[in-house]
């Protein structure tokens, strides 16, 4: 729940079928170890109780948490791989957003790599080694390629290097039309069992709206 979203949040949905949730998070946040950016997809770890919640919070502060997502991102990235290594904070003048030119700015670094090179666009795995606001969004915009669908960073207040649609091909300008989020997936994360201490990792599958464009821009 945030201001203007009061009702039907992913909270709402998990004290309806566990009402005994760890209270550690706040009431506004009950069992929430980590969060998700509002319209990016994938997987999510709750806690149940608070001795879960205490160790997981701990092994995403300390960084022993896989976190591997699934992005589609504007242009067609030339290199398979790479890192992002740039600091953010918040934005000087738009607190809303976040910057890597940002006041107190904390670091952070992305590993990338190309999954697929599509008509305009290119699916990238990401791979994070920090956990901080808006970190890939913010990262694939400073290197001139924003998550498709990303009104914050590859709108109208996203920086002017961002290809316009009259370079782009036509295929891929006219499947953009029917994209209503960033197309970014949480695909998969990994940490230790509190309990058992056994590494699991889950995977999300990709949802139909991003299964659906990927399809429809494969050259």
């Amino acid at each position: 729940p945030a201001p203007g979203h009061s009702r039907g949040t992913l909270v709402h949905g998990l004290l309806h079928h566990c009402r005994n949730l760890s209270c550690i998070g706040g009431e506004f946040r009950p069992g929430i170890v980590h969060r998700l950016d509002k319209d990016t997809s994938g997987a999510l770890v709750v806690a149940k109780n608070d001795r879960t919640y205490q160790n997981l919070a701990d092994q995403f502060k300390t960084r022993r948490v896989t976190k591997i997502y699934l992005a589609m991102v504007y242009g067609v990235v030339a290199q398979d791989t790479g890192t992002i290594d740039l600091a953010i904070g918040r934005h000087p003048t738009d607190r809303k957003r976040m910057s890597t030119i940002g006041h107190q700015s904390r670091a952070a670094v992305t590993d990338w790599q190309v999954k697929e090179r599509l008509a305009g666009a290119t699916l990238l795995q990401i791979k994070l080694k920090t956990g901080r606001t808006h970190q890939i969004r913010v990262h694939c915009a400073a290197i001139q390629h924003p998550v498709v669908g990303d009104k914050i960073y590859s709108g109208r207040r996203a920086p002017r290097q961002t290809v316009s649609d009259a370079t782009r091909p036509k295929k891929f300008v006219d499947c953009l039309k029917s994209v209503s989020r960033q197309m970014l997936h949480a695909w998969q994360l990994g940490f230790q069992h509190p309990a058992t201490r056994q590494a699991m990792l889950f995977e999300a599958p990709l949802p139909r709206d991003m299964q659906q464009l990927i399809y429809e821009l494969r050259v």
